[in-house]
């Protein structure tokens, strides 16, 4: 499954308002290279959450 382009083009990073890497891979991902936060997508739905997001 995949994120409908719509809503990629509007989504942004919750902590910085950065653009957003959408990563596809085995663990779908919404990667904000500014604040070095991934959000993950867990059934076709971004969890933007500051606080559950992880570091790399």
């Amino acid at each position: 499954m995949t994120l409908a382009p719509e809503l990629l083009e509007i989504l942004v990073c919750p902590k910085c308002k950065g653009d957003l890497e959408y990563r596809e891979g085995p663990q779908e991902q919404l990667v904000c290279h500014l604040c070095r936060l991934q959000y993950r997508v867990e059934d076709d739905i971004p969890i933007m959450l500051i606080d559950e997001a992880t570091g790399f």
